[in-house]
């Protein structure tokens, strides 16, 4: 990806953006959705609450090995109904050529609803 001919963000712009570390409580399959999900149940402290998302990553991650795992999400984006189901936050990963995605997730356990900066 070459950055130069990228959009770049404003100092500002980057501040609105709220990512904050969670805990999933959670997991689901969603045999809905058009490439292989989960739903996910995340709790983001006693301020954000508990929210849920859609995640595509099956392929590295079982519903057992992400139960009481922290990541980080963006948590301030509307809502988005996928099908029935309505994802509330967007977990974040780095993302491989194959489509795999990798979450990122605090080196610590750490306070949910802990905001990144």
């Amino acid at each position: 990806m070459n950055i130069k001919n990228e959009v770049l963000l404003s100092w500002e712009e980057f501040e609105r953006v709220e990512m904050r570390v969670g805990t999933i409580l959670e997991v689901n399959d969603f045999p809905e959705a058009r490439k292989p999900a989960y739903q996910l149940t995340i709790d983001f402290g006693a301020h954000l609450g508990i929210r849920k998302s859609s995640a595509q990553i099956t392929r590295r991650y079982t519903k057992e090995a992400l139960v009481n795992r922290q990541i980080v999400a963006v948590v301030n984006f509307p809502k988005k109904q996928i099908g029935k189901f309505n994802s509330e936050c967007l977990v974040l990963g780095a993302v491989g050529e194959q489509g795999d995605v990798v979450l990122l997730s605090p080196d610590f356990k750490i306070e949910n609803g802990l905001r990144i900066a």
